[in-house]
């Protein structure tokens, strides 16, 4: 078997990100709405910006600043316009010291665009365009040269994708993890079962669990006894500001998060706890390592503007005493 290449490769979408900051913007509770809340503003209105924020973002990309600031040799996977937000994409993963060779660029579509909305109580609505991650398949990846001891699959990856990538997986005995996204939560696990058999990692919100197993989103045990069966590495739950839970088959881990300063925007967060989950997972194997580390960067993420600016470093999440300590209790599953 050749050598990695890579500590961890990340597979997913790049985006260029807008965030708009107003007082005018509000929430309001409205049955219009699946959740039962808008972001509103007043319509016929100029309305004055606080603040106006130019980021780039995308699964691939977040997940890939996370391991390289833990010091992981990074690549990143990914499809963008040859255009102004591409060049912008390359040069912040170029900052970041993340291999850029596998990054492919279109000369025919745009670089995905997302404007973010933002209220000051730092909840948000995003505008998305698609752009190129749209035309992301397989044939993009050279699989000869996509080597590396961990593949982290940020989300919307087409099946061409995730199977190219599961077979290099085999091949070379790489280790893979993957945030769904809901297209394949939504196939079941009748349509997805099989992609979950050969997974190490899996990260998804407890709703998101809920929807894939059809069981009651409150009997956690349950869906966690039903996702065992398919996955035999690790499964986590998370669960919003309640935090999160965790299987490896054998044991429960739940923990809450650490507090929060303040809420900026909650854009990114997902990607920082997941990618921080499994570079905390890295070195050791260590469970209880890995949610300090997923809590403390989506933590950090939440508290400024952008997916990536509030990512930590290795020094930050070591030295800083405030990641010290988080409680995680350990339960037995219950056969």
């Amino acid at each position: 078997m050749p050598p990695y290449l890579f500590d961890v490769i990340t597979i997913g979408t790049a985006t260029r990100d807008a965030f708009l900051k107003s007082d005018a913007f509000k929430t309001v509770s409205t049955p219009e709405f699946v959740s039962g809340w808008g972001l509103c503003l007043p319509a016929g209105d100029k309305i004055d910006l606080e603040d106006v924020v130019f980021a780039t973002g995308g699964g691939a990309t977040n997940a890939a600043v996370t391991f390289s600031r833990q010091g992981y040799h990074t690549a990143a996977v990914c499809r963008i316009g040859d255009d102004v937000s591409g060049r912008e994409v390359l040069k912040d993963l170029q900052t970041e010291h993340i291999s850029t060779g596998f990054v492919v660029q279109d000369e025919n579509a745009k670089t995905a665009y997302s404007v973010l909305i933002l209220s000051p109580s730092g909840e948000r609505t995003v505008l998305t365009y698609r752009g190129a991650s749209e035309h992301f398949e397989a044939a993009d990846i050279n699989p000869r040269t996509l080597t590396a001891k961990w593949f982290y699959l940020a989300g919307s990856a087409s099946v061409s994708i995730l199977n190219a990538v599961l077979d290099k997986a085999v091949a070379t005995g790489a280790q893979v993890a993957l945030n769904p996204s809901q297209s394949q939560i939504k196939l079941g696990l009748g349509g997805f079962g099989e992609v979950l058999k050969k997974l190490n990692v899996v990260i998804m919100n407890r709703e998101e669990g809920a929807r894939l197993t059809g069981v009651d989103y409150k009997r956690e045990e349950k869906i966690f006894k039903v996702l065992d069966e398919y996955v035999k590495g690790i499964v986590i739950l998370t669960d919003g500001p309640k935090g999160v839970l965790v299987s490896d088959g054998q044991k429960i881990y739940q923990a809450g998060i650490f507090k929060n300063k303040n809420v900026v925007d909650r854009t990114g967060a997902g990607d920082a706890f997941g990618s921080g989950f499994v570079a905390g997972l890295m070195p050791s194997n260590n469970i209880k390592e890995a949610i300090r580390l997923a809590s403390a960067n989506a933590t950090s993420v939440v508290e400024s503007v952008g997916a990536k600016a509030g990512i930590l470093t290795l020094s930050q999440f070591e030295n800083d005493p405030r990641w010290n300590n988080l409680e995680i209790e350990v339960k037995a599953i219950n056969n």
